[in-house]
């Protein structure tokens, strides 16, 4: 373990269209090689397709999409006497939002469909009514917890 000082995190400024912090970290995590206006305008049109497609708010899908697909638990490998265990773990908060951030925007990125835009709005649809590959990812690492919860007593 280091014996440094922890690192404080820095604060989240909010985005300026929809004031909202969450969206800045999801934008951050979208944006490659420091293109953020680019990762901004596929963000901001995904919102708006999934608007059109659903008639309901988009920031209200996208939040509820996110909140799906958080996991609860994990399983981290802990080496015991010469053997290697899966133990199941829950999950940090802040570690939360950023597997569903991961698994939101690489599912998405597998998906088909033209624009990055157009695939984001489908995974997101897709999450908020429980479905998809990211919801599935989701449900695998469950699953891969609960089938070890035999070696819970070595969590440390």
């Amino acid at each position: 373990m280091s014996r440094r000082i922890k690192k404080e995190k820095r604060p989240t400024l909010p985005d300026y269209k929809f004031k909202d912090k969450v969206v800045t970290e999801f934008v951050s995590c979208l944006m490659e090689r420091g293109k953020r206006s680019t990762a901004e305008n596929i963000f901001y049109d995904a919102v708006d397709l999934v608007e059109k497609k659903s008639g309901e708010p988009g920031l209200d899908i996208f939040h509820k999409a996110v909140n799906n697909i958080k996991p609860v638990l994990e399983v981290k490998s802990r080496r015991v006497g010469g053997a290697t265990y899966q133990v199941p773990v829950e999950v940090r908060p802040n570690r939360r939002l950023a597997l569903a951030f991961r698994w939101l925007i690489s599912y998405s990125q597998a998906r088909a469909g033209k624009t990055m835009a157009d695939k984001l709005a489908a995974e997101i649809l897709a999450a908020s009514n429980n479905e998809g590959a990211s919801i599935k990812k989701k449900e695998d690492t469950h699953k891969m917890a609960e089938a070890n919860k035999a070696f819970a007593h070595f969590r440390w």
